[in-house]
């Protein structure tokens, strides 16, 4: 799972930049399943848009996607199987 709090100046690229590794679910929360690799991509990406005085991200990384338990209230922005 990938949670961001950004300037509003840096949402919009934030936002498209972990579209294309992860599900949008939230406003401001993505979730899905990467690779090693491409995780180190992504952060990469991300560390090239932010600024590091004023933004925060955070990134849930779990040992395995048995221990996952996910329960949601109300509408959901799109279906995913798939955690970080």
């Amino acid at each position: 799972m990938f949670v961001y709090d950004v300037h509003v100046d840096r949402v919009a690229r934030v936002l498209k930049t972990a579209r294309r590794y992860l599900t949008w679910v939230q406003n401001s929360v993505l979730e899905g399943e990467l690779t090693a690799a491409q995780f180190e991509r992504l952060q990469d990406e991300l560390k090239k848009i932010i600024d590091p005085e004023e933004d925060a991200l955070l990134f849930y990384v779990l040992r395995s996607a048995g221990d996952v338990r996910r329960r949601k209230l109300g509408r959901e922005k799109a279906e995913t199987a798939f955690f970080l």
